[in-house]
Protein backbone atom coordinates (compact mmCIF):
# COMPACT_ATOMS: atom_id res chain seq x y z
CA UNK A 1 0.00 0.00 0.00
CA UNK A 2 2.85 2.68 0.42
CA UNK A 3 4.73 1.75 -2.52
CA UNK A 4 0.84 2.44 -4.26
CA UNK A 5 0.88 5.88 -2.43
CA UNK A 6 4.57 6.63 -3.66
CA UNK A 7 3.55 5.99 -7.27
CA UNK A 8 0.80 8.27 -6.90
CA UNK A 9 2.69 10.80 -6.07
CA UNK A 10 5.05 10.58 -8.98
CA UNK A 11 2.28 10.34 -11.08
CA UNK A 12 0.60 13.03 -10.28
CA UNK A 13 3.67 15.53 -9.79
CA UNK A 14 4.19 15.35 -6.33
CA UNK A 15 0.80 17.97 -6.40
CA UNK A 16 -1.25 18.77 -3.02
CA UNK A 17 -3.17 15.25 -3.63
CA UNK A 18 -0.51 13.56 -3.38
CA UNK A 19 0.13 14.84 0.31
CA UNK A 20 -3.61 14.32 0.67
CA UNK A 21 -2.89 10.40 -0.01
CA UNK A 22 0.17 9.95 2.03
CA UNK A 23 -1.31 11.82 5.57
CA UNK A 24 -4.54 9.67 4.99
CA UNK A 25 -2.32 6.72 4.64
CA UNK A 26 -0.23 7.58 7.80
CA UNK A 27 -3.63 8.02 10.07
CA UNK A 28 -4.43 4.56 8.99
CA UNK A 29 -1.26 2.98 9.98
CA UNK A 30 -1.73 4.62 13.34
CA UNK A 31 -5.17 3.97 13.67
CA UNK A 32 -5.88 0.55 16.29
CA UNK A 33 -7.06 -2.49 14.56
CA UNK A 34 -9.82 -3.30 17.09
CA UNK A 35 -11.65 -1.72 19.84
CA UNK A 36 -11.87 -4.51 22.44
CA UNK A 37 -9.02 -3.12 24.40
CA UNK A 38 -10.47 0.18 24.76
CA UNK A 39 -14.00 -1.50 25.94
CA UNK A 40 -11.56 -3.96 28.62
CA UNK A 41 -10.29 -0.69 30.09
CA UNK A 42 -13.48 1.13 30.20
CA UNK A 43 -15.39 -2.04 31.75
CA UNK A 44 -12.61 -2.35 34.09
CA UNK A 45 -12.85 1.82 35.04
CA UNK A 46 -16.54 1.62 35.40
CA UNK A 47 -16.54 -1.76 37.47
CA UNK A 48 -13.13 -1.75 39.25
CA UNK A 49 -14.49 -4.72 41.51
CA UNK A 50 -14.48 -7.26 38.89
CA UNK A 51 -12.35 -10.40 38.92
CA UNK A 52 -9.11 -9.81 37.22
CA UNK A 53 -9.46 -13.19 35.67
CA UNK A 54 -13.23 -12.67 33.94
CA UNK A 55 -11.28 -9.15 32.44
CA UNK A 56 -8.17 -11.09 31.04
CA UNK A 57 -11.16 -13.57 29.33
CA UNK A 58 -12.60 -10.41 27.60
CA UNK A 59 -8.97 -9.40 26.65
CA UNK A 60 -7.80 -12.59 25.08
CA UNK A 61 -11.44 -13.24 23.07
CA UNK A 62 -11.00 -9.61 22.10
CA UNK A 63 -7.97 -10.81 20.57
CA UNK A 64 -8.92 -13.55 19.01
CA UNK A 65 -12.14 -12.37 17.68
CA UNK A 66 -10.62 -9.05 16.04
CA UNK A 67 -8.31 -10.85 13.17
CA UNK A 68 -11.10 -13.00 11.34
CA UNK A 69 -13.04 -10.30 10.95
CA UNK A 70 -10.10 -8.10 8.99
CA UNK A 71 -8.23 -10.98 7.65
CA UNK A 72 -8.99 -10.78 4.26
CA UNK A 73 -9.20 -6.42 4.30
CA UNK A 74 -5.93 -5.96 6.01
CA UNK A 75 -2.94 -7.24 8.08
CA UNK A 76 -2.85 -8.20 11.71
CA UNK A 77 -1.28 -5.37 14.17
CA UNK A 78 2.40 -5.90 14.75
CA UNK A 79 2.91 -8.23 17.84
CA UNK A 80 5.41 -5.52 19.33
CA UNK A 81 2.54 -3.01 19.23
CA UNK A 82 -0.14 -5.79 20.44
CA UNK A 83 2.12 -6.76 23.46
CA UNK A 84 2.72 -3.14 24.58
CA UNK A 85 -1.04 -2.72 24.47
CA UNK A 86 -2.22 -5.77 26.43
CA UNK A 87 0.51 -4.80 28.98
CA UNK A 88 -0.72 -1.09 29.17
CA UNK A 89 -4.43 -2.57 29.66
CA UNK A 90 -3.33 -4.73 32.31
CA UNK A 91 -1.35 -2.50 34.17
CA UNK A 92 -4.70 0.22 34.19
CA UNK A 93 -6.91 -2.83 35.44
CA UNK A 94 -4.41 -3.97 37.91
CA UNK A 95 -3.75 -0.50 39.23
CA UNK A 96 -8.11 0.40 38.93
CA UNK A 97 -8.51 -3.02 41.16
CA UNK A 98 -6.16 -2.12 43.66
CA UNK A 99 -7.32 1.50 44.52
CA UNK A 100 -10.38 -0.08 44.72
CA UNK A 101 -9.40 -3.16 47.40
CA UNK A 102 -7.65 -1.02 49.38
CA UNK A 103 -9.55 1.36 50.17
CA UNK A 104 -8.33 3.13 54.28
CA UNK A 105 -11.64 2.14 55.82
CA UNK A 106 -14.81 0.93 54.64
CA UNK A 107 -16.46 2.67 57.11
CA UNK A 108 -15.91 5.98 56.19
CA UNK A 109 -19.15 6.86 55.22
CA UNK A 110 -20.89 4.78 57.66
CA UNK A 111 -19.35 3.91 60.70
CA UNK A 112 -19.69 0.34 62.26
CA UNK A 113 -21.20 0.57 66.31
CA UNK A 114 -22.39 -1.63 68.89
CA UNK A 115 -26.09 -1.89 69.41
CA UNK A 116 -27.24 0.58 72.09
CA UNK A 117 -25.98 -0.50 75.75
CA UNK A 118 -23.12 -1.77 74.72
CA UNK A 119 -21.31 -5.33 74.23
CA UNK A 120 -21.24 -7.61 76.50
CA UNK A 121 -18.63 -10.88 76.62
CA UNK A 122 -19.26 -13.74 74.58
CA UNK A 123 -18.65 -15.75 78.07
CA UNK A 124 -15.54 -17.90 78.33
CA UNK A 125 -12.89 -18.67 75.57
CA UNK A 126 -10.68 -20.54 77.74
CA UNK A 127 -8.78 -22.27 74.68
CA UNK A 128 -8.51 -19.19 72.58
CA UNK A 129 -7.26 -16.90 75.98
CA UNK A 130 -4.76 -19.57 77.41
CA UNK A 131 -3.30 -19.98 73.77
CA UNK A 132 -2.82 -16.58 73.75
CA UNK A 133 -1.37 -16.05 76.96
CA UNK A 134 1.30 -18.92 76.23
CA UNK A 135 2.08 -17.49 72.97
CA UNK A 136 0.74 -20.80 71.27
CA UNK A 137 -1.55 -20.37 67.65
CA UNK A 138 -5.04 -20.04 67.56
CA UNK A 139 -6.88 -21.76 64.61
CA UNK A 140 -10.61 -20.66 64.43
CA UNK A 141 -13.04 -22.33 62.19
CA UNK A 142 -15.59 -20.64 60.62
CA UNK A 143 -18.49 -23.24 60.10
CA UNK A 144 -21.70 -22.48 58.37
CA UNK A 145 -23.26 -21.86 54.81
CA UNK A 146 -23.15 -18.93 52.15
CA UNK A 147 -22.90 -16.23 54.70
CA UNK A 148 -19.88 -17.93 56.24
CA UNK A 149 -18.34 -18.71 52.76
CA UNK A 150 -18.83 -15.18 51.84
CA UNK A 151 -21.38 -15.12 49.36
CA UNK A 152 -22.46 -11.62 48.50
CA UNK A 153 -18.95 -10.37 49.18
CA UNK A 154 -17.30 -8.26 46.40
CA UNK A 155 -13.58 -9.94 46.74
CA UNK A 156 -12.34 -13.09 48.71
CA UNK A 157 -10.61 -10.18 51.63
CA UNK A 158 -14.30 -8.85 52.23
CA UNK A 159 -15.96 -11.96 53.46
CA UNK A 160 -16.40 -12.37 57.38
CA UNK A 161 -13.72 -14.90 58.66
CA UNK A 162 -11.22 -12.45 56.44
CA UNK A 163 -12.39 -9.60 58.29
CA UNK A 164 -12.12 -10.94 61.47
CA UNK A 165 -8.59 -12.57 60.48
CA UNK A 166 -7.06 -9.32 60.11
CA UNK A 167 -8.57 -7.08 63.41
CA UNK A 168 -7.74 -10.36 65.54
CA UNK A 169 -4.00 -10.14 63.48
CA UNK A 170 -3.82 -6.17 64.18
CA UNK A 171 -4.89 -6.72 68.03
CA UNK A 172 -2.51 -9.89 68.57
CA UNK A 173 0.52 -8.92 66.23
CA UNK A 174 2.77 -11.24 67.61
CA UNK A 175 0.24 -14.02 67.54
CA UNK A 176 0.10 -16.90 65.36
CA UNK A 177 -3.78 -16.47 64.33
CA UNK A 178 -5.57 -18.75 61.63
CA UNK A 179 -9.29 -18.53 61.08
CA UNK A 180 -9.97 -21.07 58.52
CA UNK A 181 -13.72 -20.53 56.22
CA UNK A 182 -15.36 -23.67 56.62
CA UNK A 183 -18.67 -22.32 55.53
CA UNK A 184 -20.28 -24.25 52.18
CA UNK A 185 -23.53 -22.19 50.19
CA UNK A 186 -27.01 -23.78 50.77
CA UNK A 187 -26.32 -25.69 53.65
CA UNK A 188 -28.00 -26.05 57.22
CA UNK A 189 -27.55 -28.03 60.34
CA UNK A 190 -28.58 -31.71 58.93
CA UNK A 191 -25.50 -31.13 55.98
CA UNK A 192 -23.10 -29.51 58.58
CA UNK A 193 -23.36 -32.21 60.64
CA UNK A 194 -22.38 -35.08 58.12
CA UNK A 195 -19.11 -32.60 57.91
CA UNK A 196 -18.56 -31.70 60.78
CA UNK A 197 -15.89 -34.42 62.05
CA UNK A 198 -13.81 -34.21 59.00
CA UNK A 199 -14.27 -29.98 58.29
CA UNK A 200 -14.19 -28.99 62.26
CA UNK A 201 -13.29 -31.83 64.89
CA UNK A 202 -10.43 -33.35 63.16
CA UNK A 203 -8.83 -29.75 62.54
CA UNK A 204 -8.29 -28.68 66.23
CA UNK A 205 -9.90 -25.62 66.35
CA UNK A 206 -9.27 -23.50 69.69
CA UNK A 207 -12.77 -21.37 68.92
CA UNK A 208 -15.58 -22.94 66.41
CA UNK A 209 -17.78 -19.86 65.25
CA UNK A 210 -20.80 -21.98 63.83
CA UNK A 211 -23.73 -20.03 61.67
CA UNK A 212 -26.38 -21.71 61.38
CA UNK A 213 -30.33 -21.66 61.10
CA UNK A 214 -30.93 -19.39 57.70
CA UNK A 215 -31.73 -22.14 55.18
CA UNK A 216 -33.30 -24.20 57.67
CA UNK A 217 -35.77 -21.35 58.23
CA UNK A 218 -35.82 -21.01 54.07
CA UNK A 219 -36.83 -24.58 53.82
CA UNK A 220 -39.13 -24.54 56.32
CA UNK A 221 -37.34 -27.39 58.62
CA UNK A 222 -38.34 -27.35 62.09
CA UNK A 223 -36.55 -25.23 64.48
CA UNK A 224 -37.08 -28.23 67.17
CA UNK A 225 -35.39 -30.34 64.82
CA UNK A 226 -32.26 -28.38 64.14
CA UNK A 227 -32.28 -27.35 67.92
CA UNK A 228 -31.18 -30.51 68.59
CA UNK A 229 -28.77 -31.35 66.10
CA UNK A 230 -27.01 -28.22 66.56
CA UNK A 231 -26.86 -29.28 70.33
CA UNK A 232 -25.56 -32.56 69.31
CA UNK A 233 -23.16 -30.83 67.81
CA UNK A 234 -21.98 -28.35 70.13
CA UNK A 235 -21.96 -31.39 72.51
CA UNK A 236 -19.47 -32.86 70.08
CA UNK A 237 -16.93 -29.64 69.71
CA UNK A 238 -16.81 -29.26 73.10
CA UNK A 239 -15.53 -32.81 74.15
CA UNK A 240 -12.89 -31.93 71.39
CA UNK A 241 -11.83 -29.15 73.65
CA UNK A 242 -12.73 -25.80 71.63
CA UNK A 243 -14.59 -23.15 72.10
CA UNK A 244 -17.86 -22.70 70.81
CA UNK A 245 -19.75 -19.42 69.62
CA UNK A 246 -23.15 -19.63 67.55
CA UNK A 247 -24.07 -17.18 65.31
CA UNK A 248 -28.10 -17.00 63.81
CA UNK A 249 -29.69 -16.21 61.02
CA UNK A 250 -29.29 -12.39 59.19
CA UNK A 251 -31.88 -10.30 58.96
CA UNK A 252 -32.75 -9.43 55.78
CA UNK A 253 -35.88 -9.75 53.46
CA UNK A 254 -35.53 -13.47 52.63
CA UNK A 255 -35.91 -14.22 56.52
CA UNK A 256 -37.70 -11.51 58.21
CA UNK A 257 -40.61 -12.05 55.71
CA UNK A 258 -41.03 -15.61 57.17
CA UNK A 259 -41.83 -13.78 60.34
CA UNK A 260 -42.91 -16.88 62.29
CA UNK A 261 -40.32 -18.96 60.99
CA UNK A 262 -37.02 -16.93 62.05
CA UNK A 263 -38.76 -15.98 65.50
CA UNK A 264 -38.77 -19.72 66.44
CA UNK A 265 -35.23 -20.60 65.12
CA UNK A 266 -33.66 -17.62 66.77
CA UNK A 267 -35.17 -18.00 70.14
CA UNK A 268 -34.44 -21.36 69.71
CA UNK A 269 -30.37 -21.20 69.10
CA UNK A 270 -30.36 -18.43 72.47
CA UNK A 271 -31.76 -21.61 74.24
CA UNK A 272 -29.27 -24.13 72.77
CA UNK A 273 -26.25 -21.93 73.26
CA UNK A 274 -28.11 -21.46 77.42
CA UNK A 275 -28.14 -25.03 77.58
CA UNK A 276 -24.32 -26.04 76.18
CA UNK A 277 -23.03 -22.72 78.06
CA UNK A 278 -21.56 -21.24 75.01
CA UNK A 279 -21.63 -18.01 73.44
CA UNK A 280 -24.33 -16.35 70.51
CA UNK A 281 -23.91 -13.60 68.45
CA UNK A 282 -27.48 -12.73 67.78
CA UNK A 283 -27.15 -11.17 64.62
CA UNK A 284 -30.87 -11.25 63.41
CA UNK A 285 -31.20 -8.38 66.14
CA UNK A 286 -28.39 -6.73 65.70
CA UNK A 287 -28.81 -6.36 62.04
CA UNK A 288 -32.59 -5.19 62.99
CA UNK A 289 -31.27 -2.52 64.78
CA UNK A 290 -29.29 -0.98 62.05
CA UNK A 291 -32.33 -0.92 60.44
CA UNK A 292 -34.81 -0.04 63.15
CA UNK A 293 -32.68 2.05 65.36
CA UNK A 294 -30.06 3.73 62.73
CA UNK A 295 -32.71 3.90 59.81
CA UNK A 296 -30.18 2.23 57.79
CA UNK A 297 -31.63 1.00 54.74
CA UNK A 298 -31.99 -2.90 53.86
CA UNK A 299 -30.16 -2.23 50.73
CA UNK A 300 -27.40 -0.52 52.76
CA UNK A 301 -26.20 -4.07 54.07
CA UNK A 302 -28.14 -6.20 52.36
CA UNK A 303 -27.44 -7.45 48.52
CA UNK A 304 -30.21 -7.32 46.05
CA UNK A 305 -31.05 -10.69 46.47
CA UNK A 306 -33.20 -10.12 49.62
CA UNK A 307 -30.58 -12.51 51.29
CA UNK A 308 -26.75 -11.84 51.72
CA UNK A 309 -24.61 -9.60 52.84
CA UNK A 310 -22.59 -6.93 51.52
CA UNK A 311 -19.18 -5.95 51.88
CA UNK A 312 -20.71 -3.29 54.67
CA UNK A 313 -22.71 -5.73 56.21
CA UNK A 314 -19.95 -8.64 56.70
CA UNK A 315 -17.36 -6.13 57.85
CA UNK A 316 -19.62 -4.73 60.40
CA UNK A 317 -20.58 -8.69 61.42
CA UNK A 318 -16.92 -8.99 61.85
CA UNK A 319 -16.17 -6.11 63.73
CA UNK A 320 -18.50 -6.46 66.33
CA UNK A 321 -18.06 -9.90 66.83
CA UNK A 322 -13.94 -9.59 67.25
CA UNK A 323 -15.04 -7.06 69.35
CA UNK A 324 -16.58 -9.44 71.58
CA UNK A 325 -14.12 -12.16 71.58
CA UNK A 326 -11.31 -9.70 72.29
CA UNK A 327 -12.87 -8.12 75.41
CA UNK A 328 -13.60 -11.77 76.57
CA UNK A 329 -10.32 -12.85 76.10
CA UNK A 330 -9.03 -9.73 77.78
CA UNK A 331 -11.30 -10.42 80.74
CA UNK A 332 -9.42 -13.52 81.07
CA UNK A 333 -6.05 -12.19 81.05
CA UNK A 334 -7.29 -10.16 83.47
CA UNK A 335 -8.52 -12.98 85.80
CA UNK A 336 -11.89 -12.31 85.54
CA UNK A 337 -14.65 -14.37 86.40
CA UNK A 338 -16.84 -14.55 83.37
CA UNK A 339 -19.87 -16.49 84.17
CA UNK A 340 -20.01 -19.48 80.87
CA UNK A 341 -23.75 -18.41 80.62
CA UNK A 342 -23.20 -14.55 79.82
CA UNK A 343 -23.48 -13.95 75.88
CA UNK A 344 -23.37 -11.09 74.05
CA UNK A 345 -26.20 -8.68 73.50
CA UNK A 346 -28.84 -9.92 74.90
CA UNK A 347 -31.89 -10.05 72.54
CA UNK A 348 -33.76 -7.12 72.55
Amino acid sequence: MALLAFLSCHILSRTRACLAVSACFALLIAMPASPARAQVTTHAALNPSAPVLATQTVQTQGVQQAPAATDQAAPPPKTTEKTLTAKAVDKTIDKVKQVARSAADIFSRVPCLPPKGGAQSLGSLPHVANRLIAGQPVVIIAFGSSSTQGYGSSAPEFTYPNRLATQLKRQYPSAAITVINAGVGGEDAPEMMKRLQGAVIDKKPDLVIWQVGTNAVLRNLDPTETGKLVEDGIARIQAAGSDVVLVDPQYSPQVYQRGESASRMVRMLSRVASLRHIGIFPRFEVMREWHENRSLPVDSFVISDGLHMNDWGYACFAQLLGDDIIKSVGQIKLGVNVPSDVRSYRPM
